[in-house]
């Protein structure tokens, strides 16, 4: 519970170099002086300008990391003895005191400066409309128009634009919100949400970026076949046509992009001309006047009868306005394409939104554009014969009236399918363009800018996953190579992947797949972007000012319906797999801090819940045991907290205090120093608490600071929990005082109190300092061994680091010398009764002694242990005091009160005999001689310690020992029964006699030895006398 310094010690910051402190010294000599900082003041200070270097991650590799002075050597530097202010501070890669550790490193693996950085056009508009006018502008928009007419076609457009438009706002905000490194959608969404979320979207779209490859690949594959098929020189069959030349075209690809992102780029560049051709060419083409070849395949010029003829869907084969939706939509997904590579971008934060907008506006109006001057000129149906002409006298009807009109007869279309028109034709651009080999360039650098932007995607988002080690599997594809970090092994997982759904060769089949990865993706960005809005953080700053949260949160929601509209069984497959990934981020708890606004909702809901709470009056149906529990350091008496825990578990507040006493400076700087390595063992041992101290010149005056200023409204502790002072009887008497003391503030604030007492003890503090110490001897030890080893680099160390290890041991040994036998058994006792109830309890029971009502604690206490799993084979046996000559009815009352309040006890005890006075005949009882002898003992050292006291008169202390003789023979009693009934139980539960204040704190002390001494684990409980049972429903 208590804790002082053994040696004295200034505060420490491990990032500054505090032994060039001295107070401020202004002789110019003596060392350099930072202009910028006399500049400013006029005089040199050992406080610092703002500066950016402050601010910079620990391992930047865009800036040197400067440390500031800590507030402590600020605060205290007239109290040493010089100092001096070093120009600048280096950073050791630890941390520091004045700035928190941010695990999250800008890069986990230094990139040479030589690497290639892109800006926004070449990084971002151009890769994101390559990525966008992929394989639907030429093969596959046609057909979605010619099914749903340019009315609910524009619809589709419009719908996918909304979406990826919302989108790319939310992620504009995001990616404004601070740095952005490599990893696209994955480092947003994890630096956002937090690793859960992110880890299980960064697998998802690693994957879906490697089967967009096989799409678009597939898309050039079809139209290289039907360029065979058009010549008659397939291979094999149509099918297996695809799949050849599509393997053929993922190998050239792949060797495209292991050569380097400079290499990529170039490629992009070219296509990019190609396809801009290509666009032109077909809107040209639309203006030329046609041939009659042209004309019996449907195209004509542009004419308002084939335009509001192709105004209305029609859908055929099943086909459905979401099942067209579905097919287009992955033409949209390429706004990702930009952020995929954010590594490589010069300034993501610029870039980003800058090129991601300009992309979703200048593709959709390109998509519109050519759409529309298609359905304007080409006709859903044609036989492609020029000798089908409108006859007179032959009807002209089916499915192309306007051609009709035009002088053509495509009825035979509505019997038998024809090969021409819009729906029929996915070579339709190609025959409505100027020039028709253009077009099908256009289509193939369409297809390969697609997929060479997803198979450089793919691997960069998957080994910025890998690199944060969620998985710890997966950590084999963080390795990257060559001045860019290419991520040559996510290259060939890609490659294989790709490999893999090429082989289905069905391009239909794969699209609707790919959207439900791609809209899980764009869900999470835009609920991101939600809900760092909605936590209020004060961290969360865009620079990016045109977004709306609501206007995300629809996104994300119009994202999540979408994917059930284009196919629920994918999207039921989507979301299983998200959930399955995020429970096993979950449960593995990587070690990252991001400062996610999964952390400030948390905190928001926690405050708000608190504040709902305050507003609402006690009641005793909903309480509940909130335990502060004096334990020290949280590894100190283990027994105690878990038996703590156990009464709170997952469902009340249990925190574990210590109170650390000496000199303010020094007791300040060692509390502070161990918060947190409290709580995170805490948080890695499951124990589900918290660690509080404080420090103060008394121990007692800390513990009534705790006391009273414990919890936050209507979550504060009811129920101090406390082991037994051992060593009473020679602790002094202000250890005594200090202790009994602390009972009685207890009482005073009303809370419910328990002493905890094992007869091995419960303090391991000893023991754990052993502990740290050796680890640390061993450390060191590695240390200086591995400087010592031939390969470590530097010759001629071995001797010295020999010795250095020597004594570094002698040292160790010194602190921690190895215990005596005896001791050694002791110790060996000790820490296993302080795992007791850290495991499962035999078969037993809970013997509850319940002599006083307190409102219900001493019962309910122990019923809530047999609630717990690791007490469920321990049953409640409850001892009551009754009167002679009435024990059957005190028996029915006390079964009658306990059925009333649901607890199910059947085993119930009246003990009418505890008026008698305890038994000192050792013929009748060698057990009660043996207790009165021990007693005998501790009742003398009482009295002998209260007749010493400066407190009371000597004739004082004799009256009040006189007059308590009859409660101190009462506990000599009790603890015979205790012997007779509860000898074997797992755990004794007693009422604890009340600390009255003017009785002694000595005797006191040991009426509760008496009552304790010699039996297993005990536990004194003493509620506030207000109800905590309750049998109203």
């Amino acid at each position: 519970m208590e804790r002082s310094r053994s040696n004295g010690g200034e505060h420490v910051n491990n990032a500054y170099d505090s032994t060039l402190d001295e107070p401020p010294h202004y002789e110019e000599a003596s060392r350099a002086v930072r202009p910028s900082v006399v500049s400013a003041f006029g005089h040199d200070t050992l406080d610092r300008v703002p500066n950016i270097d402050f601010y910079r991650n620990a391992g930047s590799v865009s800036g040197h990391r400067a440390v500031r002075p800590s507030l402590q050597e600020l605060h205290e530097v007239f109290q040493k003895v010089r100092i001096s202010v070093p120009d600048t501070v280096a950073d050791d890669g630890e941390g520091s005191s004045g700035t928190p550790y941010d695990p999250d490193l800008e890069s986990a693996v230094p990139i040479d400066k030589g690497g290639v950085k892109f800006g926004w056009i070449r990084g971002v508009l151009v890769r994101c409309m390559l990525n966008i006018w992929g394989v639907m502008l030429f093969i596959r928009l046609s057909w979605i128009f010619g099914h749903a007419g340019w009315g609910l076609g524009i619809v589709v457009i419009v719908l996918s634009c909304v979406v990826t438009t919302i989108t790319g706002l939310s992620m504009s905000a995001i990616c404004t919100n601070g740095v952005v490194r490599g990893g696209g959608a994955y480092y947003l969404i994890s630096r956002s949400l937090g690793p859960e979320f992110g880890g299980s979207i960064g697998l998802i779209f690693a994957f879906a970026n490697a089967v967009a490859v096989s799409m678009y690949v597939v898309g050039f594959a079809e139209t290289v076949v039907d360029l065979l098929k058009d010549n008659d020189v397939l291979m094999v069959d149509e099918i297996n046509d695809i799949r050849i030349v599509g393997c053929i075209t993922v190998v050239l690809l792949l060797g495209i992009s292991v050569a380097g992102m400079e290499w990529e780029a170039k490629a992009q560049i070219v296509l990019l001309i190609i396809l801009l051709v290509a666009i032109v060419n077909v809107i040209v083409g639309t203006f030329i006047p046609v041939t009659e070849s042209k004309k019996a395949t449907g195209i004509f010029n542009y004419n308002s009868k084939i335009f509001l003829e192709n105004f209305t869907p029609d859908f055929r084969h099943g086909e459905t306005f979401f099942s067209v939706f579905a097919i287009f939509f992955p033409a949209a997904t390429g706004i990702l394409a930009g952020a995929n590579i954010s590594g490589d971008l010069r300034d993501p934060q610029a870039a980003i939104p800058k090129g991601t907008l300009l992309a979703i506006l200048i593709t959709g109006v390109t998509y519109l554009g050519i759409a529309l001057c298609v359905s304007a000129t080409v006709v859903r149906d044609a036989t492609g014969n020029i000798n089908d002409t409108v006859t007179p006298g032959v009807p002209c009807t089916g499915p192309s009236i306007a051609a009709c009109e035009l002088g053509y007869n495509f009825s035979s279309c509505a019997e038998t399918e024809c090969e021409f028109g819009l729906i029929n034709n996915v070579q339709v651009m190609t025959l409505v363009s100027g020039f028709g080999p253009l077009i099908i360039a256009g289509t193939f650098s369409a297809t390969l800018s697609s997929a060479l932007a997803s198979l450089v995607s793919a691997p960069k988002v998957f080994q910025a996953l890998c690199q944060d080690n969620i998985y710890k599997i997966l950590h084999f594809f963080a390795k990257g190579y060559g001045k860019n970090n290419e991520p040559i092994r996510g290259y060939i997982l890609t490659f294989i992947i790709s490999v893999a759904f090429i082989l289905v060769g069905d391009l239909d089949t794969i699209a609707p797949i790919i959207s439900n990865f791609f809209l899980a993706s764009y869900a999470l960005i835009n609920f991101s972007c939600f809900h760092a809005s909605y936590a209020k953080s004060p961290g969360w700053r865009p620079a990016y000012k045109y977004y709306n949260m609501w206007l995300s949160l629809l996104g994300a929601l119009l994202c999540c319906v979408v994917m059930f509209v284009i196919n629920w069984w994918a999207a039921l497959l989507t979301y299983g797999i998200e959930i399955l990934l995020y429970i096993y981020v979950t449960v593995k708890k990587p070690d990252v801090n991001w400062g996610s606004s999964t952390q400030a909702v948390t905190f928001v809901s926690a405050v708000g819940n608190a504040l709902s709470l305050s507003g609402v009056n006690d009641h005793v149906k909903n309480f509940r045991p909130q335990i502060l529990a004096l334990t020290g350091g949280a590894r100190n008496r283990p027994a105690l907290l878990d038996l703590a825990h156990s009464f709170s578990k997952n469902y009340g507040l249990c925190l574990t205090c210590e109170v650390f006493v000496g000199p303010r400076s020094e007791a300040l700087e060692e509390m502070n120093s161990g918060m947190e390595r409290n709580q995170l063992w805490l948080r890695k041992t499951k124990r589900k608490a918290f660690y509080a101290a404080v420090a103060c010149d008394e121990f007692r005056q800390g513990a009534e600071s705790l006391l009273q200023a414990s919890g936050l409204g209507r979550m504060k502790p009811n129920t101090l929990m406390i082991g037994f002072k051992r060593n009473w009887r020679t602790a002094g008497t202000e250890g005594v005082q200090t202790y009994v003391g602390i009972l009685h503030d207890a009482f005073d604030f009303e809370y419910g109190t328990l002493i905890l007492r094992m007869d091995q003890g419960l303090d391991v503090s000893h023991l754990v300092e052993a502990e740290v110490e050796m680890l640390k001897a061993a450390k060191e030890q590695q240390a200086l061994d591995n400087e010592a080893m031939p390969n470590g680099g530097k010759k001629g160390m071995f001797r010295k680091s020999r010795k250095s290890s020597t004594h570094v041991l002698a040292t160790r040994v010194s602190v921690c010398a190895p215990p005596t036998p005896q001791v050694a058994k002791m110790n060996e006792k000790l820490l296993e009764a302080s795992a007791q109830f850290k495991k499962k309890q035999p078969k037993g029971t809970i013997d509850v002694w319940w002599l006083f009502d307190d409102g219900g604690l001493t019962l309910l206490l122990p019923y809530i242990l047999t609630t717990r799993k690791k007490w469920k084979d321990s049953k409640l046996r409850i001892f009551i005091a009754g009167q002679p000559g009435r024990s059957d009815l005190d028996k029915q009352e006390m079964k009658s009160l306990l059925q009333k309040f649901r607890i199910n006890c059947t085993d119930i005890n009246v003990i009418d005999d505890i008026h008698i006075p305890p038994r000192a005949d050792s013929d009748s009882s060698p057990e009660g001689a043996t207790v009165i002898v021990k007693c005998n003992h501790l009742i003398e050292s009482a009295y002998y310690m209260i007749l010493k006291s400066e407190y009371f008169p000597h004739s004082a202390n004799v009256l009040i020992c006189f007059l308590q003789l009859e409660e101190t023979n009462l506990q000599i009693r009790l603890n015979e029964l205790l012997q007779e009934n509860s000898k074997s139980a797992n755990l004794i539960v007693v009422s604890m006699p009340i600390a009255r204040k003017g009785v002694s704190d000595f005797l006191y002390m040991a009426w509760l030895d008496i009552l304790t001494k010699d039996l297993p684990p005990t536990l004194l409980i003493r509620g506030n006398h207000k109800s905590v049972l309750t049998f109203y429903s």
